[in-house]
């Protein structure tokens, strides 16, 4: 099973509408990448947030990487798996440079996912990373402390 949004199809066939980009997303495997995308900018939707940083300088990973997270707190297994197909497909929807390509992103859902009307979800996640963009960047991205003179 994949979890990940996919710029080109899988088959050979032609790309959907709007899916043209050159660089495809790609997905976040590790607890640590997620934390590191934790610390960075967020921006706070109705139905998610969507939380990005910059991946640190030694990375060669092209393309923006995505990874998803649906907590107990919105329902049973049933809830969070919907929730998780109808972001994904949203995210197949957007494409993959509306994120920044030396960027990680995690979108934690809220149970107004479910609900909400999926093209308002598109047209929100995509509000989502327009924000982002236009964020000033920290000034620490990949996450690390810095050393302390005393």
């Amino acid at each position: 099973m994949t979890d990940l949004p996919r710029s080109e199809p899988e088959s050979g066939g032609e790309a959907a509408p709007g899916l043209e980009s050159t660089a495809p997303w790609s997905r976040l495997t590790r607890r640590a990448d997620y934390q590191r995308a934790g610390r960075g900018r967020r921006a706070h939707r109705e139905a998610f947030t969507l939380q990005a940083n910059r991946r640190a300088e030694g990375e060669t990973q092209a393309g923006p990487r995505i990874g998803l997270t649906v907590t107990k707190k919105v329902g049973n297994a049933v809830v969070r798996n919907r929730i998780r197909r109808r972001l994904r497909e949203a995210l197949r929807k957007i494409a993959p440079d509306a994120g920044l390509p030396d960027h990680d992103y995690v979108v934690m859902a809220r149970d107004r996912a479910l609900t909400l009307g999926f093209e308002a979800l598109i047209a929100e996640i995509g509000a989502a990373f327009a924000d982002l963009k236009r964020m000033k960047p920290r000034a620490n991205p990949g996450g690390q402390s810095r050393e302390r003179s005393s």
